[in-house]
């Protein structure tokens, strides 16, 4: 029995153990002598379409040597972030010149500098192998990674990981990833997997979900209290999705933006009473579409709102700015639209708002978010499943926002709905509720 199947079957620690790591695995990747293979020009800039599909391969990739502080995963599923779309895209830099800095690391730094990029910072799966200094972790535990990797020997992730020196988005800024049948990451990336999700419906929470977290409740996002009313862009996104729902939680009122009818009526069933058409809102760039959208807000819940959830970026930031009620802030994880921002500093410095930059999270936020997936508190926001072969039309869907929630991959799993455990606590929480964005 090869060690893939073992883990998939559910195998004993000593069974896994005895059994030998293939020294190949496949994985989605992308290949550093295809750089330039769109021009040099930013998607869409030159009228090109940067087609991920053409850019992702999936093949056969040697197995890396594991360090001492990493943990070898055998993936049962994965998903697709928009840092996938970026990498895939070579924007806004290709990502081999994060791996040639992080090759210039000493030996084990060495390893993530090469001529392929196995992509993915989600993953749900089995831990097949620990390094020597993993303490808390062992072989047949059942794990979801999140992706902050970080130096845990650098004395400022005491306060706070996401202030690392050296911090990197596994799978992004590092080689290895998760969109793949094995995954290489640190043991300060691990999570329990919840048990009553399934491998996919566990793969594709942690990065959004997490980042909305620090961004929305963190006491280093927009420490967000009871009663504050949240505009969020992409409000049936991955972020937006389990924004919506921090917020629900939390006893804010979430005010959603959504383009079309279908994300209208997808919010309503998430429990977001107010939704703004952003189709009326084509054109943001000037304070008159600001006003109207900020008339809009006021005709849903009577106020401007405290927070603005900022991920889209160039597009919408203006309008955010000024939006913003006074003494409110927003708070941006993101450029999705674009990164060169513009808007009316007077908005901001007269109206004593605030902007609050948040990346990520930090490892006890991340451990925050899971126990809240654990509870059946939050839900996966997951919308479609690809197979890893088509790994690059998972992507495409991303790219040109044909997608909601969050889009998953199967790793190792041969189906999907595998991988519960806790089937009572399942049927607690209730399927239509864990499946809301597949339905």
């Amino acid at each position: 029995m090869s060690l893939a199947q073992a883990a998939v079957d559910g195998a004993e620690p000593d069974e896994l153990l005895r059994l030998e790591v293939p020294t190949t695995y496949r994985a989605a990747h992308t290949l550093k002598d295809e750089v330039g293979m769109f021009g040099p020009l930013p998607h869409g800039t030159d009228g090109v379409d940067k087609d991920v599909r053409r850019s992702i391969h999936v093949g056969e990739v040697p197995m890396p040597e594991l360090a001492p502080d990493e943990v070898l995963v055998a993936v049962m599923a994965s998903a697709v972030n928009y840092n996938t779309v970026w990498s895939a895209m070579f924007e806004p830099i290709p990502t081999f010149a994060f791996l040639e800095r992080l090759g210039r690391q000493g030996y084990w730094g060495a390893r993530h500098n090469l001529p392929r990029h196995v992509l993915g910072s989600d993953c749900s799966g089995v831990i097949v192998r620990t390094g020597a200094t993993v303490r808390h972790w062992r072989a047949g535990d059942r794990v979801v990674v999140s992706t902050a990797y970080i130096d845990d020997q650098d004395p400022i992730v005491q306060h706070d990981g996401m202030l690392a020196t050296d911090l990197r988005a596994w799978g992004f800024e590092t080689n290895f990833g998760g969109l793949a049948e094995f995954a290489v990451v640190k043991a300060t990336q691990l999570l329990p997997k919840p048990r009553h999700l399934s491998w996919e419906e566990a793969a594709c929470n942690m990065l959004c979900a997490s980042t909305a977290y620090r961004m929305l409740v963190g006491s280093r996002g927009s420490c967000m209290k009871q009663g504050d009313v949240v505009l969020i862009w992409g409000a049936t996104g991955g972020l937006g999705a389990y924004g919506v729902q921090l917020v629900k939680n939390g006893g804010g009122i979430p005010v959603g933006v959504v383009s079309s009818e279908r994300k209208a009526e997808l919010l309503h069933r998430l429990g977001c009473p107010y939704v703004v058409d952003r189709s009326a809102f084509e054109h943001l760039n000037d304070e008159k579409a600001w006003r109207r959208l900020g008339a809009e807000v006021r005709r849903l819940v009577g106020e401007d709102p405290h927070i603005v959830f900022e991920h889209t970026g160039r597009e919408t930031f203006g309008a955010s700015v000024y939006v913003a009620r006074k003494g409110g802030s927003v708070v941006t994880c993101g450029s999705s639209s674009g990164y060169a921002h513009e808007y009316d500093n007077r908005h901001l410095w007269m109206k004593l708002k605030r902007i609050i930059g948040s990346h990520g999270a930090n490892y006890q936020e991340c451990h925050e978010v899971n126990r809240l997936f654990s509870l059946g508190m939050l839900q996966p926001a997951l919308s479609s499943v690809y197979p890893l072969d088509r790994t690059g039309d998972a992507a495409r869907a991303v790219q040109l926002n044909q997608h909601i929630g969050k889009v998953g991959v199967l790793g190792l799993a041969p189906a999907e709905d595998l991988g519960i455990e806790d089937y009572a606590l399942r049927e607690r929480v209730g399927e239509d509720a864990i499946r809301l964005f597949r339905s």
